[in-house]
């Protein structure tokens, strides 16, 4: 008979999936998007938790239903040699190139950046970065004690005053909801939402640092891949159903702060406006100290788990190594400024989230289809084609590329070729016919070719 988790074994699993999403991405870009929805708040909504929220969990019940010890066995049919090049492609999104150095940026935002005048901005950041990642490498050495004390006592303070907030809004609103919606979301809300929630990195985080979950549950006796994805699907939805109540918080909290305030440029400006509208002095004190503090584990997290990963693949250099590598990238990035982080990290994800997405969604269904070098090798190759797609149409060098993204004249919006000739190309989408094309290919190629699975290669 299968037994149960104790209810203190259920509230840790929550608090560790919770904590695992709970970063940067997560506070500012709800914010951003109830900006940027205004009247549209709802659709955007159930966009953003589509990609921000489900796609993570499943992500994490991938790497439970095939028992994977790292994000190399999910993508082991493509061989070692892809497996390789796909892990470091993917650390270096998380860890130096985007997820990290925006946690800085964010920290920055929300703290010394509020008080030193324009002429001052950019040295402040780079003394700010500079500091903030030398004690990410310094706590990443001393993981087990800071994570701890961030995971006991600093983020529930913070998610409390977030609580606060939701309440005082309910209450005593900056403005009602039916504010201006943006030109990105009169036609398709739910899409560009979805597209907004890529920001989060969470579906991409699941499959480095989901892993973890998964050792917590073999850990504590559940060893079997269907009584491990069970309790990933029961924890994991009561942890990411709390993070979707902080999102649809922030998001009207960002729709009706239309009422006092014009659309910001990013989502850091935005929550700081709101905190100083309810809290004054305090609020923005309040966020200065607590801010950089959730953001500080993402940074963490992020840097540790590609040093780590890499110093297993190349253990020739150690982990001390890659972390001042990843720290080190991480800080010379940082010195580009949030709103230039987020502008190019947008085509950055819309070529890595779909690829992703069909890994997880291959992996998921695997105990069907198999997992046979053909399926993967053509879903895989031809999503990533049309994601590359979808990722160049939002470069932020328009005219560079000859039309092919597009671009502002005169007033007036004019899309690129692709975006025009290339079904859901316009949306970002697609690499979803790319995808499915790559699917029936692999499949006649698998059935014509009776490949066998890699799993049941490596069985015999």
């Amino acid at each position: 008979m299968e037994k149960k988790l104790t209810w203190r074994q259920n509230l840790l699993m929550v608090s560790l999936i919770f904590g695992m999403f709970f970063g940067a991405g997560n506070l500012i870009f709800p914010v951003h998007l109830g900006q940027l929805a205004g009247a549209a708040w709802g659709q955007a909504t159930f966009g953003f938790i589509l990609s921000a929220v489900l796609l993570p969990l499943l992500a994490l019940v991938a790497l439970g239903v095939t028992r994977s010890s790292s994000v190399f066995d999910l993508i082991k049919p493509l061989g070692p040699r892809v497996s390789i090049v796909f892990v470091v492609i993917l650390h270096f999104c998380l860890s130096p190139l985007v997820v990290a150095p925006r946690t800085a940026t964010v920290a920055y935002s929300f703290s010394i950046a509020n008080w030193l005048p324009e002429s001052a901005q950019q040295l402040g950041l780079v003394i700010f970065s500079l500091i903030y990642f030398i004690l990410v490498y310094w706590a990443c050495l001393k993981a087990d004690s800071i994570t701890s004390v961030i995971g006991k006592y600093l983020n529930p303070a913070f998610l409390i005053l977030l609580a606060v907030v939701f309440v005082l809004a309910l209450v005593w609103p900056m403005g009602d909801l039916r504010q201006h919606v943006t030109s990105a979301y009169q036609s398709a809300p739910v899409l560009s939402s979805a597209i907004e929630g890529y920001n989060t990195v969470d579906a991409l985080a699941s499959l480095v640092l989901g892993v973890a979950i998964v050792h917590a549950i073999e850990n504590m006796g559940y060893h079997k891949p269907a009584h491990v994805a069970k309790i990933i699907v029961k924890t994991g939805t009561w942890a990411l159903i709390g993070l979707s109540l902080v999102y649809v918080g922030l998001i009207m909290l960002g729709a009706s702060s239309l009422g006092k305030e014009t659309i910001s440029a990013n989502g850091a400006i935005a929550l700081t406006q709101i905190m100083m509208n309810y809290f004054g002095s305090f609020g923005q004190v309040f966020l200065a100290v607590m801010g950089p503090v959730a953001v500080f584990t993402t940074a963490m997290g992020e840097s540790s788990s590609m040093a780590h990963d890499f110093h297993r693949a190349f253990p020739k250099v150690s982990y001390e190594g890659w972390l001042a590598l990843a720290v080190g990238l991480a800080f010379l990035v940082a010195l580009l400024g949030l709103d230039k982080i987020i502008a190019w990290a947008v085509p950055v994800l819309l070529i890595m989230y779909p690829v992703a997405i069909t890994l997880v969604l291959l992996n998921l269904v695997s105990p069907w289809l198999g997992r046979t070098k053909a399926l993967f090798e053509w879903s895989i190759g031809l999503t990533l084609i049309g994601s590359i797609g979808d990722g160049l149409t939002q470069v932020p060098f328009a005219k560079a590329l000859g039309g092919f993204v597009s671009y502002s004249q005169n007033g007036v919006e004019h899309l690129g070729w692709y975006q025009e000739h290339v079904f859901m190309a316009s949306h970002g989408f697609s690499w979803v016919l790319f995808a499915i094309a790559g699917l029936v290919i692999g499949l006649a190629v698998q059935f014509i070719k009776k490949s066998p699975s890699v799993d049941a290669i490596e069985a015999k």
